[in-house]
């Protein structure tokens, strides 16, 4: 190993750091705020995993006034990381354009994640209408990180029209499940060059770890951590399987073999050769 990449997965904070739309985030993991125990809860998990930001729902909080002055905000600040509002729940292009102008003047920030649903049912987004809503945030000055599925065209085209950096799911939202379709995250990850961030379906650590081998950029967490058991700790398992996932891509593995091979190299007689 080079001394440059031995001292790169050293300090992956410093020299291996997530770069989005040109601005650098301390963690590689994003973090959702909503479904938690108790907004105490909320603040825990958050110091413990030290996400590079968080999500935050603007349509779910009502007028951008009410936010502006809840509770909730108030401690959204108080964490002090970066804040990447969502257009949760949008079911047109409409709505989510007026939700994220909405969501800049209140969280003073151009960073936009781009939910368009397609289906109530899957939450999955409207694939047909998806690419020219993120076009239309793109000109209008936006950071947009769509939320996707992992179809190579469709990402693809959320590339050409100006995303730097494209967010598919893994599975349905909220399922849990782990990546369903291996072979469809690879290729995405093999064709596109842009960052690629795991946002829904992962359930445990070891799903991050694993997309995170495949050498995606970073994923984006909710239900996963605020529906466990001690949504803390999980956090905080989150956190290290993806800087783990992360090393592990960095160091480059080994070749699967179809067959055993020795590891245990053979040198000299063995002893009880020797006692005869």
């Amino acid at each position: 190993m080079t001394a440059p990449l031995l001292h790169q997965l050293e300090q992956p904070n410093h020299l291996d750091a997530l770069t989005l739309y040109g601005e650098t985030f301390a963690s590689r993991l994003l973090l959702g705020t909503s479904r938690y125990p108790s907004p105490q809860v909320l603040e825990n998990a958050v110091q413990a995993s030290n996400p590079g930001m968080i999500t935050v729902s603007l349509r779910r909080q009502g007028s951008a006034t009410a936010v502006a002055h809840s509770g909730f905000w108030d401690l959204i600040k108080k964490m002090a990381v970066p804040v990447l509002p969502n257009t949760a729940g949008c079911h047109s292009p409409q709505e989510v354009i007026a939700t994220a102008h909405m969501a800049r003047e209140v969280f003073e920030t151009d960073w936009i994640k781009l939910e368009l649903i397609g289906d109530d049912y899957t939450l999955q987004p409207d694939t047909v209408r998806l690419v020219s809503t993120a076009q239309t945030l793109i000109k209008d000055g936006f950071k947009v990180l769509p939320y996707c599925t992992e179809d190579l065209i469709l990402c693809q085209r959320l590339v050409d029209v100006g995303c730097q950096a494209v967010m598919p799911w893994a599975a349905p939202i909220g399922t849990g499940q782990g990546p369903l379709n291996p072979y469809a995250m690879k290729l995405l990850r093999d064709r596109l060059k842009v960052p690629l961030l795991v946002d829904a379906g992962l359930g445990l650590p070891s799903h991050a770890c694993t997309v995170m081998e495949w050498g995606f950029d970073g994923v984006l967490l909710n239900t996963a951590v605020a529906l466990a058991d001690n949504p803390v700790a999980m956090a905080k398992a989150f956190a290290m399987a993806v800087q783990a996932g992360r090393s592990a891509f960095l160091s480059g593995a080994m070749q699967a073999q179809h067959s055993a091979q020795a590891s245990t190299p053979l040198v000299g007689t063995p002893f009880w050769h020797q006692s005869e």
